[in-house]
């Protein structure tokens, strides 16, 4: 018979987001993860094998909150100009009040592991690829609308902005100002009229 597990899955998860994202998948060793997850170290092993299958479970659960809530953000708009607008405002709230500078775990994940992991690059381009979609569909409703002009394809347009998004995640864990991370988004706004 299986034996119950002593902790909550969704709140280890969280808290396993919290520690790879301070100090990356890399720099984290086990004991972080036995410090920080508060179990031993045989239920962390029991429960994810390895650290990597802790690291991936970590990267979906992140995933699933944040992009999804993203996701919502953008396929409910009505005013989509502003909800960019509202994106940008919340990635920049985020930064500043970051005092760790964590930036996004999903860009950070991509920077430090993409290139030489073909598992976490390809969780990171389906996440990024669902925000460019999502992006793209709400760039032609706004096209559509008069709220967005028309002068470049919604592809294009989407890709643009996912990339300004990405952008101020890692312009604000180098320790950019407030005002510099709003110059970037002021920036792509106006293209956007």
């Amino acid at each position: 018979m299986a034996r119950k597990k002593d902790f909550d899955e969704d709140e280890l998860l969280e808290k396993a987001v919290n520690i790879f994202w301070d100090k990356g998948y890399c720099a984290t060793s086990a004991q972080d993860l036995v410090d920080g997850l508060g179990i031993n170290r045989s239920s962390l092993y029991n429960t994810y094998t390895d650290k990597r299958t802790l690291f991936t479970k970590s990267l979906k659960h992140y995933q699933d909150k944040q992009t999804s809530a993203v996701l919502s953000l953008l396929n409910n708009a009505d005013n989509i100009y502003e909800v960019i607008k509202e994106i940008f405002d919340r990635i920049i709230q985020e930064s500043v009040e970051d005092n760790l500078t964590k930036g996004c775990f999903m860009v950070n994940t991509a920077v430090e592991l993409s290139s030489h992991d073909p598992e976490v690059k390809d969780l990171v381009n389906l996440n990024n690829q669902s925000v460019v979609d999502a992006l793209k569909r709400a760039i032609e409703k706004g096209q559509k609308s008069g709220q967005i002009n028309q002068d470049s394809a919604p592809l294009a347009v989407a890709r643009f902005i996912f990339s300004t998004i990405s952008g101020l995640r890692v312009t604000a864990r180098s320790g950019a100002d407030e005002k510099t991370l709003k110059d970037i988004a002021s920036v792509t706004l106006q293209s956007l009229k």
